[in-house]
């Protein structure tokens, strides 16, 4: 055998012990007539000792060892003189009485520590390296153990594993679908599934009742810190559910995940409509780790995020607020101590173009209850006091506000502004988690680019009950029978009820500028398995990539997944996406020359 033991298990109960380890060498300390060299392994470091007055020949391969070298290394468990409380096996080494090289290595491009002296793309390039370390190694434990007890808990639920096909038809709606030339089929494709959606709904029509699976999608869009070209899901499906049934099974898998892989008995979640987490948070899904809710200081007109036109607070006086259409703010606990400095840094933050408001205003409250603003010189005392009382300020708080013409756009600006300022008063701990349901999405959103409404969701989720005559009268006032689970101010998961009646199925493809025609080739399947008797049913997806992440207290997803893409959505370690041979895209009979795509 390589090894008796892992370099993770001794312990002083094992002293005198003769095992046999296998693993890299992480570093090497020389000491005169001793070496120490520390051995690692996925389960963890056990020290090698080597006297040079006891076994001169194991002394001398032990110093011309280098990082990263494989060996196996046996010999007696002892008792270490000094102790590393640091290390689970801190308190033993080993005396080497044979090492054997396995493989050696060439010195690393980058340190193979938790600190780690590697950036992102060197990391990236020779991922099989950062994979050794312990911190990335960790996550993906934690991925392990997070898709075990999802397959245990929907299992015990009576759910049934069901693989679906990876090359199926490209949809329209959704992100960009990525594409695979068919050989035997010239000038036809495949699409890679951006979910299994209309493939699980069959499902229940079939019969299978519940579903899940733990599925690779594929999305062919901009990629960010919490997106990535390929992604896995818990994709989820029951029949004969309603809405209570569908949020009351996922967050008990929810409730089972937060218990078993981070300890923390997670309470009943809140839930909150998407009006309101538009209204008092700019975002559908609102960080609730913290308050500072939006007050709404004038809206000029209804929209699905406010339900009642707002007058301005503010007299007449300051052109920016009197043409404003909408005016909001939040109060800043304890933060009328930042300089001008500061609320300059904070005026640049939210001017940037990927915000793109226009100024900032801020008013601090002093000790003694007094009141001083940037707009003193428009607005009078008495004003800027009934501005503290309407936002609920004390003494020492910050009140800051955005003005704009557009409603919603204005309130995702103060979102930004929000989140910034959580970030800077500390109040965005990862390791503290706030959990909650966002529900009552709109049916439809409009589309600027296609001049038409389109699904929020997809054009399978079923519209409220009580909606439905809208769908006549007001599409653009539906709202959809959808659900999504936020944890942190992040979108962990999402789904709604589904669409069972072909008939407003095909109401709902009318809407959204489908033809009959155009319909029934896309989703005659879909459309005709109605007519054989499907279920009501429902379900759901949470991103599991993005669940890990959260446990793990990342920023970004990609250190949650073994070999991720890079945010150009390239894998620089394969060198992927890559040129075809020629003779392969003639093969496919594909017209891109070659000399064209260098």
């Amino acid at each position: 055998m390589y090894r008796t033991v892992t370099c993770g298990e001794l312990r002083l109960a094992d002293q005198n012990k003769e095992v046999t380890l296998a693993g890299w060498v992480q570093r090497i300390r020389k000491m005169g007539g001793m070496s120490f060299v520390d051995l690692r392994d996925r389960y963890g470091i056990t020290q090698l000792a080597f006297d040079e007055g006891v076994n001169k020949e194991m002394f001398d391969i032990a110093n011309k060892l280098g990082r990263e070298y494989v060996v196996q290394a046996t010999g007696i468990v002892r008792e270490r003189y000094s102790k590393n409380a640091q290390l689970p096996t801190g308190d033993i080494e080993i005396e080497v009485t044979k090492l054997v090289v396995l493989n050696a290595a060439q010195t690393p491009p980058f340190t193979i520590e938790d600190d780690t002296d590697g950036g992102d793309d060197l990391r990236m390039k020779y991922r099989y390296l950062d994979l050794r370390r312990n911190a990335v190694r960790k996550n993906l434990e934690l991925r392990h153990k997070m898709a075990f007890e999802v397959r245990r808990y929907l299992d015990e639920q009576g759910f049934l594993e069901v693989e679906t096909p990876v090359l199926v038809n490209s949809t329209p709606e959704g992100a960009r679908d990525f594409v695979v030339p068919s050989r035997m089929n010239p000038g036809q494709f495949y699409a890679l599934p951006q979910s299994p959606q209309i493939l699980k709904q069959l499902l229940m029509v079939s019969g299978f009742d519940r579903y899940f699976q733990i599925v690779k999608c594929f999305r062919d869009e901009d990629l960010r810190a919490d997106r990535q070209p390929e992604f896995t899901q818990i994709d989820c499906e029951m029949s004969f559910v309603e809405q209570e049934d569908v949020l009351n099974m996922f967050e008990g898998m929810s409730r089972h995940l937060f218990k078993t892989v981070k300890g923390i008995d997670l309470p009943k979640l809140p839930r909150m409509t998407w009006a309101d987490a538009m209204k008092y948070y700019g975002s559908d899904k609102p960080d609730t780790r913290f308050g500072m809710a939006f007050v709404e200081l004038k809206t000029t007109a209804v929209d699905n995020a406010s339900k009642e036109i707002v007058p301005q607070f503010f007299p007449e006086g300051f052109s920016v607020f009197d043409s404003a259409n909408y005016i909001g703010g939040i109060c800043c606990s304890g933060q009328a101590v930042l300089t001008r400095k500061q609320l300059d840094e904070l005026t640049d933050f939210v001017k940037r173009p990927q915000i793109g408001a226009k100024g900032l205003v801020y008013a601090r409250v002093h000790e003694d209850g007094s009141v001083k603003s940037s707009v003193d010189k428009f607005y009078n005392a008495e004003v800027l006091m009934g501005l503290k009382e309407k936002m609920n300020a004390q003494a020492g708080d910050l009140i800051l506000i955005l003005s704009g013409d557009d409603a919603m756009k204005t309130r995702k600006q103060l979102c930004e502004l929000r989140l910034e300022m959580g970030r800077r008063m500390g109040l965005r701990d990862p390791q503290q988690f706030s959990c909650l349901w966002v529900v009552d999405f709109p049916m439809y959103e409009w589309s600027d680019e296609e001049q038409r409404l389109m699904a929020m969701h997809h054009p399978f989720t079923s519209p409220k009950p009580e909606d439905i005559p809208l769908l006549d009268t007001n599409p653009a006032a539906v709202r959809a029978n959808a659900y999504d689970m936020v944890i942190n101010g992040v979108e962990v998961g999402g789904g709604s009820i589904r669409i069972h009646d072909a008939q407003l199925q095909q109401k709902v493809f009318e809407i959204l500028g489908f033809t009959p025609e155009q319909a029934q080739t896309k989703f005659g399947f879909l459309m005709n398995a109605f007519k054989y008797g499907a279920p009501p049913h429902g379900g759901l997806a949470y991103g599991l990539d993005r669940f890990v992440s959260l446990f793990a207290g990342l920023d970004s997803i990609r250190d949650c997944i073994a070999f991720p893409k890079n945010n150009q959505g390239r894998d620089v370690m394969l060198g992927a996406p890559g040129l075809l041979d020629q003779v392969q895209l003639d093969e496919l009979q594909l017209k891109t020359d070659l000399k064209e795509q260098k």
